[in-house]
């Protein structure tokens, strides 16, 4: 496949958690296994990571977190060369406010999608409500639902 048809995905937070170890349900696994088959392009956010970090924070609580996995997993992420860090620009976070002032509320979500319209990537999302958001405000649909 072309590097210019290639599929560029920016990934959820739901779409990194198997990579830190974190369980999920299986449309995410089989999400993440058709981005593999297709060769997707995949691109993460350090906003992604924060939230990751508060889903961990609940599992230690819980006794059902693993620190070698959850640092394994951030080592692949950094470093094997699958996926890629993307960066948030000015533009990212004024759309992200505007998205809020237009009523949703979710800031990490907001983010991410604004960083999915100021890269072009397509926004690979478990978040029904955020799809509905952006159509019932005729915005750019970047979002790709399993």
């Amino acid at each position: 496949m072309s590097k210019e048809k290639r599929l560029r995905i920016l990934l959820d937070t739901s779409f990194i958690l198997p990579t830190l170890g974190i369980d999920v349900n299986e449309r995410v696994i089989n999400a993440i296994r058709e981005l593999k088959q297709r060769e997707a392009e995949i691109f993460f956010s350090r906003f992604s990571l924060l939230e990751s970090l508060w889903v961990a924070a609940k599992l230690i609580r819980t006794g059902k977190f693993s620190y070698k996995r959850f640092l394994a997993g951030l080592e692949s992420l950094f470093k094997a060369g699958r996926y890629k860090l993307i960066s948030e620009g000015p533009d990212t976070f004024m759309k992200a406010i505007e998205l809020y002032r237009l009523g949703h509320e979710d800031m990490i979500d907001n983010i991410l999608y604004a960083t999915s319209i100021e890269h072009n990537l397509n926004f690979l999302t478990l978040d029904e409500e955020l799809k509905e958001f952006i159509k019932r405000n005729r915005l750019r649909d970047t979002l790709i639902l399993p």
